[in-house]
């Protein structure tokens, strides 16, 4: 069976989270019996873009320092490092919060700009990503992902947070190559059966909510949790916030091709009690992630599918939306050079991947459902 441990930490207080790290590492067993005679070892944060620790964008500074204590203590050589969705990195981790922590532990935030193409033949829908040096130098992976919706995939936590380790522009590429949610959790799974992360721990003391996962709401859920299964982890948090696991195609396809498991009677519930942690009003789609890689007609596509949606009242025409933009030619821009207005979508180009929304700073860009796709296609 896989093992999840649940452990209830209500606050960032360093002693509280280092107390609730040690323990939910000795349900699974203790470090030693997950990283053994491992030295070189790369934490990989959450850090999808520059933002407050209290937005619940990222990875909490308090939950990585207390990961860096536990370590450090054992001997365990570490560095750390995302790719963020668009920034520097080293700037992000400046910005949220982190760079002040691994200074003060001299821990080096490791080369995520460049790094070298990795085959993978036992792929399922690829056989090679570009992955960062810092990756490919490390001799294992702890994920530190956090707890979030995601207007793609539902929610982004264990599985999703290995896709920072492909480095750059190459995760535009990925959305560009693989457009819908299926193709894409695919995707991950076998980027994480690649990567085959030691360690999976999840930040939901503050959670986001809503339009994740930069522009959503955090909401308090007092918990962290640790597995060394990132499916079982993800059916866990789908637990705790009463949504289906069975919606999500990181977790379904993630038992299918073999990476975890997903199923109640197949996962061990350590330490404090669902019941006891469970939010049933957090604020998620509960549907089924479907395909919207259809093969309608642009008009019909245009009155059906989901699509990004700018606020133009929030907008501050930064054109990180356009940059961030995955398909060639771009599916929305400015009208006027001077950006007297807000970007416009071209609706018939968008491949619905949300990178817009997502890189969104001012939280301007929301996903809607046309009536049409309420009637007949969201249900």
């Amino acid at each position: 069976m896989s093992k999840v441990a649940i452990v209830k930490c209500q606050t960032y207080e360093i002693e509280e989270v280092q107390n609730a790290i040690k323990r939910g590492i000795m349900l699974l067993g203790g470090i030693k019996s997950l990283i053994p005679e491992i030295e070189r070892v790369l934490l990989k944060p959450n850090l999808l873009a520059s933002s407050n620790p209290d937005k619940a964008v990222t990875t909490h500074p308090v939950v990585f320092e207390g990961v860096i204590r536990l370590f450090q203590e054992n001997g365990y050589i570490l560095s750390y490092g995302d790719s963020p969705g668009f920034e520097n990195p080293e700037k992000v981790a400046v910005k949220c919060g982190l760079k002040a922590v691994s200074d003060r532990y001299g821990i080096k935030f490791g080369d995520f700009t460049g790094g070298q193409t990795v085959t993978y033949e036992e792929g399922t829908i690829t056989k090679q990503f570009e992955i960062a040096k810092a990756v490919l130098e490390s001799e294992a992976i702890i994920s530190l992902c956090k707890m979030k919706t995601h207007q793609l995939t539902r929610i982004t936590g264990a599985v999703k947070n290995q896709l920072g380790c492909v480095y750059g522009l190459h995760k535009s590429s990925a959305h560009a190559k693989f457009p819908d949610a299926i193709s894409f959790s695919k995707m991950l799974v076998d980027l994480n059966k690649l990567l085959k992360p030691k360690l999976f721990i999840m930040d939901g003391i503050v959670a986001m909510e809503g339009n994740g996962p930069r522009s959503g709401n955090p909401v308090k859920m007092d918990v962290l949790l640790f597995s060394d299964d990132p499916v079982a982890l993800d059916s866990v948090f789908c637990r705790l916030i009463d949504l289906d696991p069975e919606y999500i195609p990181s977790i379904m396809f993630g038992e299918e091709l073999e990476l975890g498991k997903w199923r109640d009677h197949d996962i061990e519930i350590l330490g404090d009690k669902i019941q006891d942690l469970k939010n049933d009003t957090f604020n998620v789609i509960r549907k089924p992630v479907i395909s919207e890689n259809f093969g309608f007609a642009a008009y019909f596509r245009n009155i059906v599918l989901r699509k990004p949606v700018i606020d133009s009242k929030k907008c501050i025409r930064c054109g990180i939306c356009v940059d961030a933009c995955p398909v060639e030619g771009k599916a929305l821009n400015f009208r006027y050079a001077n950006k007297s207005q807000p970007p416009e979508y071209y609706y018939k180009k968008c491949i619905r991947c949300y990178c817009c929304q997502e890189m969104c700073p001012q939280k301007a860009i929301d996903v809607k459902t046309p009536l049409l796709g309420r009637m007949f296609l969201y249900r």
